[in-house]
């Protein structure tokens, strides 16, 4: 009966641990988040977009060939109109659960039906194959910097997709997207230029939100896509 007691007890511990790591991980998040928002506040500008939109919200998420495919899915596509396709492709996999085995072997047609582009069917199938081979990849440990060489190997994965992937998987805090057509329009709104602003103007305007530009990011896509970006 002892013995008994002991491994219940041990069992519970163990499970009590487990959901304070998780509990440590969202409170650290937000920690950061919070700290980031404090930091960003200080410019008035985008002070304005913070009081004005609610806080950005980065889910925890594992499984990295979905969120892949969903970036392939969303390029130079509005929110609204990528988020419709991404629900279609979700529906063609059991529990709406995205998987590279069950992808390779879906037919042509059934990912053309969704809506998807011969291109982007061609870069999801190269993606597939790239986790087939890979099986069981963790990019935790790699850098920014590492993580952009392995991920531009992949055919149909650039710049652009990389960045959304440091965003909203790996919750790299301090990346700028400096591709997207979204985030060069909130530049201009916000700055009211003339015109679309440069890689390198970007660049420079942005140093002061370091190193929480990817949650600057998201203020921006408030004001051209309704913060619906992803």
């Amino acid at each position: 009966m002892k013995n008994r007691y002991v491994k219940f007890h041990y069992e519970n511990i163990t499970i009590l641990i487990s959901i304070l790591k998780i509990l440590n991980f969202i409170s650290m998040k937000s920690k950061i988040l919070n700290e980031g928002i404090k930091h960003l506040s200080k410019d008035k500008k985008l002070s304005s977009l913070i009081n004005e939109f609610e806080k950005p919200v980065f889910y925890k998420s594992t499984n990295y060939y979905d969120d892949l495919c969903k970036s392939i899915i969303y390029q130079q596509l509005s929110g609204k109109v990528a988020k419709i396709i991404y629900h279609r492709f979700l529906n063609l996999f059991p529990n709406k659960v995205p998987n590279f085995k069950k992808t390779l072997d879906l037919k042509f047609e059934e990912l053309k039906k969704i809506g998807l582009s011969k291109q982007k069917i061609t870069y999801i199938d190269n993606l597939a194959k790239y986790f087939y081979n890979k099986k069981n990849i963790d990019f935790v440990k790699y850098s920014d910097e590492s993580l952009r060489k392995e991920l531009i190997k992949i055919k149909g994965i650039g710049p652009w997709t990389i960045d959304m992937f440091l965003m909203f998987t790996m919750h790299r805090t301090d990346i700028l997207p400096v591709g997207d057509l979204g985030i060069k329009k909130a530049f201009q709104i916000l700055y009211k230029l003339k015109e679309l602003p440069s890689k390198e103007l970007m660049i420079e305007m942005s140093a002061k939100w370091k190193p929480y530009r990817t949650i600057a990011c998201c203020y921006l896509w408030y004001l051209v896509d309704d913060g619906d970006v992803w």
